[in-house]
């Protein structure tokens, strides 16, 4: 892929996602914040110029960056206080000259229990968790600030992702891999490869939009354990009844919720096509590889 020479990125919260955007995207230029100086070496070994700043606190250097900006990716989490660069750097924003689109990073948690449910774009946001409800306002802050300074603001809600150095056979190398039986339970999946290339297609066809970005196939979790046991050949880890798992807060939380999330609305008007439509297509590429352990 050439590079784009128009785009000069500015990433708040560079991560894994990120990572994978900017090698898809290649833009001309990326600024990426990060809240360690280790984090920073990296990112500048990766050619990202990085910032090292906490979300909500100010930055000149930032600020400078944001208003240069053609593009911007969010992908740090909000607090109870709200989304923390918005706080910051709204006047920056605002000030962008040049700036053509905003990318912001969710989750399909926005949506909370639907019982099984199919849910797309359109369907009631029941946030079950504070943190569903935090990225909720998020979403509606940073589409407000688009409206106001006439900016489209794509808004992505991500499934469970996976990828390189983030998969179930680092979870089962590590021991730390659980097959809990839940009847009636299933989640969806992305691999970061497929977020990398919705977003290079949205920032192709920039607009006020809600995107579910999410695999094709909603499947119990033991089972994607299982298939991952099997491509490493490897007995999975025992069944476990899921009143009778050992889980933090965080993850029974994640039970309490079953909807299956439509993607249709990236197919049909962004052109994606999932390089891997489901959990297995993903696995076994990365077994495949060979690399599975490699982050991006």
């Amino acid at each position: 892929m050439s590079e784009t020479r128009e785009m000069r990125l500015v990433a708040l919260g560079f991560g894994y996602s990120a990572r994978a955007f900017v090698r898809q995207a290649r833009p001309a230029s990326v600024v990426g914040t990060t809240r360690s100086i280790e984090k920073a070496d990296d990112l500048h070994r990766r050619g990202v110029r990085s910032i090292v700043c906490e979300a909500g606190q100010g930055s000149e250097t930032l600020s400078e960056a944001l208003r240069n900006a053609t593009h911007v990716l969010v992908s740090a989490g909000p607090d109870a206080d709200g989304d923390p660069f918005l706080h910051e750097f709204e006047r920056d924003l605002a000030h962008a000259q040049d700036l053509e689109w905003i990318g912001y990073l969710s989750t399909i948690g926005v949506y909370g229990d639907h019982r099984g449910a199919e849910v797309d774009e359109r369907s009631a946001c029941l946030p079950m968790a504070d943190r569903g409800v935090w990225r909720l306002e998020a979403e509606a802050a940073w589409q407000a600030l688009g409206r106001r300074i006439d900016v489209p603001v794509g808004i992505f809600r991500l499934a469970g992702i996976y990828g390189p150095g983030r998969n179930q056979f680092i979870s089962l190398e590590t021991g730390r891999a659980k097959r809990i039986i839940k009847p009636g339970q299933v989640f969806n999946r992305i691999h970061v490869e497929d977020i990398a290339q919705t977003l290079v297609a949205a920032v192709g066809r920039p607009a006020h939009r809600v995107y579910n970005v999410a695999d094709n196939e909603p499947a119990p979790p033991e089972d994607v354990v299982a298939y991952a046991a099997s491509l490493m050949g490897v007995e999975p880890p025992p069944a476990v009844a899921f009143d009778e798992a050992s889980l933090t807060p965080m993850q029974r939380s994640f039970y309490g919720e079953v909807k299956r999330v439509s993607n249709a609305r990236i197919i049909s008007e962004l052109g994606v096509r999932l390089l891997y439509p489901t959990y297995r297509e993903g696995l076994s590429a990365l077994w495949e590889s060979g690399r599975w352990r490699e982050s991006i």
